[in-house]
């Protein structure tokens, strides 16, 4: 098996993103609507700083990761801080190397763009993803709460 490449999504690359980012939500018992593949996706491909990012891990010619990060700003520091929303490596080529070699991409792309810190959340449950994150990133004392589904009127 070959070395692992990470790149920047492209146009050209939205079936293999789809196939991987569905992988992902799949995992996580989700999903979401076409609206909502199409607004990311662009969103992937736009030049706007606030705009998400999107990296894929290449082995032997064919995406098998993606991960999605957006630099925001922080209201403790005057740089930006990078959140990691979404990272997926497809399960044939786990424990590769691809992960890490996805979250190194975006720590390198921090680091050349002033946003050193980088941040993400995982399930409990997510072993598998909690031992590469163990051993490439350091666990904090936040539990993530968020807003109850909002109902309909």
């Amino acid at each position: 098996m070959s070395a692992v490449e990470i790149r920047p999504v492209t146009r050209a690359d939205e079936a293999d993103w789809r196939r991987l980012w569905t992988g992902y939500l799949t995992y996580y018992e989700s999903a979401v609507s076409e609206e909502v593949y199409q607004t990311s996706f662009a969103r992937l491909l736009g030049d706007d700083p606030q705009d998400y990012h999107g990296r894929l891990a290449i082995r032997d010619g064919v995406p098998v990761g993606l991960v999605h990060y957006i630099f925001h700003r922080h209201m403790w520091k005057v740089e930006n801080v990078t959140y990691l929303q979404d990272l997926y490596v497809d399960p044939s080529v786990r424990g590769t190397g691809a992960g890490r070699a996805l979250i190194r991409a975006v720590y390198d792309h921090g680091d050349r763009t002033g946003c050193p810190s980088v941040y993400w959340t995982t399930q409990d449950f997510n072993a598998t993803a909690r031992r590469l994150y163990d051993d490439i990133g350091e666990l904090t004392p936040f539990i993530k709460y968020q807003r109850p589904a909002v109902k309909p009127v």
